[in-house]
């Protein structure tokens, strides 16, 4: 996956930085075929006021193993909202698109917007969880999550397979804005493609594109000073701007002004923190 675009969504990247600490590792290659990578969150907020996350839409199932969340989420329509509070951490599994189907008893859109508590998916997750929350290191949690996964022997499909390359080459090809470009592309028809990503991803292709398209605006949003919207809609394949603030605001909950405003009041309380007295740098 090496140069492709793998929507990270995460809203306020420099004030998420200062409430948790977020760690990535591999996965082992036993397990590869199936995962992205596997993240580690701590915080330590104790005598501080919570701080709600919010992260991007995404095609990615992620397993979670945390105190009071433990379950397999799907891909969603909307953000997704975490409050962190007091001192914890947790482990998540970040499953590549069109890889968990063989965890569940029927398709991806099962969980799509929603979740399924992990006790419904692996009896021993319990147990599992109550490692995660005593590990002393990454170590210890990677573990502990891969063991329960593998337990399950998941074989990858070759309709799995499939599934799989068609989401990564809308990834890899920004090119792509249209189904008809992706059946042309995978040689799929586009009445296939919407059963093989309802069974697979879980997602229409039309969202998943949209969703690739949408959160590289939010990326270049976030870290240019002044974005020029009708450039980027253009960039992006949209006919015109109003089309791509609206689709941007369906992804993501604001209109592309509100973003870049957004980041940019965090910058700047993150500096004023840094130079007391209103300095700036």
């Amino acid at each position: 996956m090496s140069g492709h675009r793998i929507p990270a969504g995460i809203v306020n990247a420099r004030e998420a930085s200062a409430a948790f600490g977020l760690v990535r590792h591999r996965p082992s290659p036993e397990l590869r075929p199936f995962v992205d990578h596997h993240w580690v969150l701590r915080w330590e907020l104790t005598g501080r006021d919570p701080h709600e996350q919010v992260v991007l839409p995404n095609l990615a199932v992620n397993v979670t193993f945390f105190s009071d969340v433990a379950g397999a989420f799907g891909p969603g329509k909307r953000p997704f909202r975490y409050v962190v509070a007091g001192k914890d951490h947790g482990i998540g599994v970040r499953f590549r698109p069109g890889a968990f189907r063989t965890f569940l008893p029927g398709p991806v859109t099962m969980i799509s917007g929603g979740s399924v508590p992990l006790t419904d998916l692996f009896p021993a997750a319990g147990p599992v969880t109550e490692s995660v929350r005593n590990a002393t290191d990454d170590f210890e949690m990677v573990r502990a999550a891969e063991e329960l996964l593998l337990a399950k022997r998941p074989v990858l499909t070759n309709a799995a397979r499939t599934a799989i390359e068609a989401v990564e080459t809308i990834a890899a090809e920004p090119a792509i804005t249209r189904v008809g470009e992706l059946s042309s592309r995978t040689g799929l028809s586009q009445r296939s493609l919407q059963r093989l990503f309802a069974e697979h991803v879980g997602a229409a292709p039309k969202w998943a594109i949209q969703v690739y398209r949408l959160n590289e605006a939010s990326v270049r949003i976030a870290a240019e000073e002044r974005p020029d919207y009708a450039e980027l809609a253009f960039t992006l394949g949209y006919s015109d701007q109003a089309h791509f603030i609206r689709d941007f605001r369906s992804v993501t909950g604001w209109v592309p002004t509100e973003y870049a405003r957004l980041n940019r009041v965090q910058e700047q309380e993150s500096r004023r923190e840094k130079f007391p007295g209103g300095r700036q740098v």
